[in-house]
């Protein structure tokens, strides 16, 4: 059975995309720790990140250091966290979060009511920080 991720990287759900390319997605979080929470995903269904092949593990570490770079232009703040969870869906995904502090990476913070206006508006300044910094692998 396909996973809820591949469901949205196949358009069967609705996803906010800031990025495709052959190998990954990012998009944002339905239910973000902070403005800009994205999820770096591969398009091939492995459930654990130990299980990567390494030349795909590097190239989600390089995408995920894309869009953090992104992040940190579009929402000003101290750090951008990377966490690797994968408890929630089994489907490997690279959370990448602006943070303040530890505490903006724990889940019990999450925003299970975040705005689809907001969502769509942290999308589309995640999308516009992508583009100034030159990558064409933006998700329109």
């Amino acid at each position: 059975m396909a996973t809820l991720f591949t469901r949205i990287i196949s358009g069967e759900l609705p996803g906010r995309f800031v990025w495709k390319d052959d190998h990954c997605v990012a998009f944002l979080t339905i239910a973000p720790l902070r403005p800009g929470h994205t999820l770096v995903v591969p398009r091939a269904e492995v459930d654990h990140w130990l299980d990567l092949d390494p030349a795909l593990a590097a190239h989600l570490m390089t995408v995920a250091q894309s869009v953090g770079r992104a992040v940190k232009d579009a929402f000003p703040c101290r750090k951008v966290g990377l966490m690797i969870a994968g408890i929630e869906v089994p489907h490997v995904h690279l959370h990448v979060t602006p943070i303040e502090s530890l505490v903006d990476m724990d889940f019990a913070n999450q925003d299970k009511h975040a705005k689809a206006a907001d969502l769509d508006a942290a999308a589309a300044k995640l999308r516009a920080a992508l583009r100034a910094r030159g990558h064409a692998e933006v998700a329109e």
